[in-house]
């Protein structure tokens, strides 16, 4: 038997700030960063697990420090046990009653919850010699249940209605293992769609987008009406009538504001509207839904937790449902959630970018098509061409697709070197 002897945290950020990259309506400024942790063994294959938690800049500190907080619970602890049974492993970290306390289940406890489960699912799959999503696809239905934590989702998906969906999908996995090997998984971009970008560098990106061969490009929006009226009409002038162009307000609306420009914007045929108002208002995602009707409202990445997808489902208050590698509580969460979409028939197509979240999340989609649903049509994962050369193994992307990493692991390992140049050190200050 092997023993945790460490969970070592760091504070990393990069200036994106600077250039105004990840820039939209609610956050002018973010400097992407991320809590990272590595879950150290004394193991003899020296494997360890690389996790983080995903954030724009100051607070960064506050999620190292709910990391470090999970120590107590994991060093010391045998290795094998834990990674034998992961679902136990999740429901004892979710459950621990005084850790709930600060939730319960959400915010900033929880996604350190996640990045400790991701960490352990890192070496999980790095000693199965696989990447995550062809471990979890190669697992047996009834072993992909065990991982789940059913309570509070019992009156929209029961155990039984989860097998039934996995064992439907089981026949045709290794076709679609293959195929994903050879013509990967779509993706779109917001690359383009900065709100902070000039005229001239939209319509630049957005040409370059196209050659590359991505099929949907997204556009932040929700600052100014005008402004937007006239992005929009230049993104068309480039990428043509038909082409889908998504729009991401972040947040920006209350409700009948919400619904209120969306219309005045559907003369250019949005492909969606995201996050049109507060993440946790379901009722209100389902009122813009009814009010902006037939553009698809699609919503996830800071829903805490896998009840707010639960409902929204319930509430026909999305029609695209966005999961987030790190703001739920790890792999095990998400399973649930891709579950949850797939029981009321709702496209996922993940939220990435943010510094890891492109290498991180398109295992679970690639999961998804292979184990749970069996399709890719309609899904796509968004792709930021930012910060992916920090990472051990960083994003493939040919012909707008992504193309499935091989390489063990969860694909959170960043670069020993990037770790060191980016650790905080109060101020933006390269090593």
């Amino acid at each position: 038997m092997s023993r945790i002897v460490a969970l070592d945290t760091t504070d990393i950020r990069f200036p994106t700030s600077l250039s105004l990259d990840g820039s939209d309506a609610m956050n002018p400024d973010p400097d992407y960063s991320a809590a990272y942790v590595i879950v150290r063994t004394d193991a003899e294959d020296g494997v360890e697990g690389h996790a983080f938690v995903f954030t724009i800049g100051r607070g960064n500190d506050v999620q190292v420090a709910a990391i470090d907080a999970l120590a107590g619970h994991l060093v010391g602890r045998e290795l094998e046990p834990l990674l034998d049974d992961m679902g136990s492993t999740f429901r004892e970290l979710i459950g621990d009653s005084q850790l709930r306390w600060l939730g319960p289940e959400k915010g900033v406890m929880h996604m350190a919850i996640g990045a400790a489960i991701n960490a352990l699912w890192d070496i999980k799959a790095k000693r199965a010699g696989l990447p995550l999503w062809q471990l979890l696809a190669r697992m047996t239905p009834d072993e992909i249940v065990d991982l789940v934590d059913f309570r509070y989702l019992t009156n929209a998906i029961t155990r039984d209605d989860a097998l039934e969906i996995l064992r439907a999908a089981e026949p045709g996995r290794a076709e679609r293992e293959r195929q994903l090997l050879v013509s990967g998984y779509p993706g779109y971009t917001t690359s383009p769609g900065w709100l902070g970008y000039s005229d001239e560098k939209l319509e630049r990106l957005a040409r370059e987008a196209m050659a590359d061969g991505f099929t949907q490009i997204k556009l932040k929006v929700g600052a100014d009406l005008q402004d937007d009226i006239r992005r929009f009409r230049k993104a068309r002038e480039v990428c043509g009538p038909d082409f889908p162009i998504a729009i991401d307000a972040n947040q920006r609306w209350e409700v009948s504001e919400a619904i209120e420009w969306v219309n005045a914007l559907a003369e250019f045929n949005p492909a969606w509207i995201e996050e049109p108002t507060s993440p946790d208002d379901i009722l209100g995602h389902a009122e813009i839904a009814r009010g902006v009707a037939p553009i698809r409202v699609a919503t996830g990445e800071h829903a805490q937790n896998r009840m707010i997808f639960k409902q929204l489902l319930q509430a026909n208050a999305i029609s695209v449902m966005q999961i987030d590698a790190v703001r739920v509580a790890g792999v095990n969460e998400n399973i649930a959630n891709l579950l949850l979409a797939a029981k009321f028939g709702v496209p996922v197509c993940p939220h990435a970018g943010g510094v890891g979240l492109c290498e991180a999340v398109q295992h679970l989609s690639m999961f998804d098509f292979v184990a749970v649903t069996g399709t890719r049509e309609g899904r796509l994962i968004e792709y930021v061409d930012h910060l992916h050369e920090h990472f051990v193994v960083p994003t493939d992307i040919q012909r707008g697709s992504y193309m499935p990493p091989t390489a063990a692991g969860t694909g959170m390992e960043m670069k020993a070197g990037s770790i060191e140049a980016y650790t905080w050190k109060g101020q933006h200050v390269l090593a």
